[in-house]
């Protein structure tokens, strides 16, 4: 049986796409803000949880609140960094919750 919290919480960041060489979507290589939303599930071993859901969802929030620059971070990105950050087993990334990544592990 595997057990997992669940974390979902949000942070406003700014980044762009420097690079894209997609014409149709050519505007995302300026830099613009997005909501990203977050959904994070870390294993668990016993019912009284190995860590307390509230903690841990406000020790990523700090996290990423303050983290490095965004600006050239994909959703992708982020959430493998959270994902290893955090030792997550799973973690998806939504910009304004609509389009995003999830990262397995």
């Amino acid at each position: 049986m595997i057990k997992t919290i669940i974390i979902k919480y949000n942070f406003e960041a700014i980044h762009h796409w420097k690079e894209c060489p997609i014409e149709e979507v050519s505007f995302l290589k300026d830099k613009h803000r997005h909501i990203f939303y977050v959904e994070a599930e870390k294993e668990v071993f016993h019912n009284n949880r190995d860590i307390e859901i509230i903690m841990l969802k406000r020790e990523m929030e700090k996290y990423s609140k303050k983290k490095y620059d965004y600006e050239t971070q994909s959703c992708e990105d982020i959430a493998e960094n959270l994902l290893n950050k955090f030792n997550l087993k799973s973690c998806s990334v939504l910009e304004d919750n609509e389009n995003g990544a999830k990262i397995y592990v």
